[in-house]
């Protein structure tokens, strides 16, 4: 495992050799990555040149965010899948192998095993595209009641439920983005993510959760950085990953408005304090 910054996660922007030199000096081990912005690098300077940024910075290359709307119309469906292809051989050859994406606990149109088919038929062929270039893709469950409760039709918001629709779409280099604060709010357990292997997780996100609110109304976009209340206990969480034996990208994902509003070195310095805190204290350093 290591520690990798996603610099929009805290607020952050800049080009990708600022996120570079960002992500280094404030102590991080990667850094995800756009792959719109890594593509527009390697036009202008070369996948060699790109990748030896990184190496020269002692940094390895974090997850990127599924560029395709594929939840959208289908035209825009099929023309996002198209740049795809391209897009995952230019990841590749930087080394950016791990792509990820959220999945909407709910519905207001589709019933459960109508939306279970639909993302079967939408994320299948994406899922072969990052195939054929020796990426894979990590879904994301959300877990928080409060993002489903007021919706007509529930969808999965388990990690369970999300390693079965990944299994359902059955080219095997489908898996979890694997966030705490999902973990925390579907109810987890340290049993469930021990029941895991290396290969179901693609990409793991660590925050906190805000203290004195129950866990049936905790708000998605309300988080803490990681160790900054103890409400998750990201360091069991942790152990579990580092004894699976995940190998990628830990990356915090706060959504604190405050660490937004701090300059970029302050902030990328208080979200690197509080998940070396929780790495340290489970052996990991």
């Amino acid at each position: 495992m290591f520690k990798s910054l996603t610099p929009g996660a805290i607020g952050v922007k800049g080009s990708v050799e600022e996120l570079i030199a960002l992500a280094s000096n404030g102590g991080f081990q990667g850094l995800d990555i756009s792959i719109q912005a890594v593509a527009d690098l390697v036009a202008e300077r070369g996948a060699n040149d790109v990748r030896e940024m990184f190496a020269s910075a002692n940094l390895k290359v974090g997850a990127w965010g599924l560029p395709v709307n594929w939840n959208g119309p289908e035209d825009v469906y099929l023309e996002g899948l198209k740049d795809l292809a391209k897009l995952a051989k230019i990841a590749a050859e930087v080394g950016a192998t791990r792509c990820a994406q959220w999945i909407p606990c709910a519905s207001d149109t589709l019933k459960f095993r109508e939306n279970f088919r639909f993302h079967i038929q939408r994320l299948k062929p994406i899922a072969e595209v990052l195939k054929d270039h020796g990426c894979s893709i990590g879904l994301e469950f959300i877990g928080p009641q409060t993002l489903r409760i007021d919706k007509p039709y529930g969808f999965i918001y388990t990690m369970d439920g999300m390693l079965a629709l990944s299994e359902a779409i059955g080219t095997g280099n489908v898996g979890l983005l694997l966030d705490a604060w999902h973990w925390y709010t579907q109810l987890g357990t340290v049993s469930d993510l021990m029941a895991l292997t290396p290969e179901d997780v693609i990409h793991v996100h660590v925050n906190d959760a805000p203290a004195g609110v129950e866990i049936t109304d905790q708000i998605d976009n309300i988080r803490a950085l990681p160790s900054e209340t103890g409400v998750i206990d990201l360091v069991s969480f942790l152990k579990a990953m580092k004894a699976i034996g995940y190998e990628g990208p830990v990356s915090p994902e706060p959504f604190s408005q405050r660490v937004r509003e701090l300059p970029a070195e302050q902030a990328i310095e208080e979200t690197h304090a509080g998940l070396d805190k929780a790495w340290r204290t489970a052996g990991l350093a």
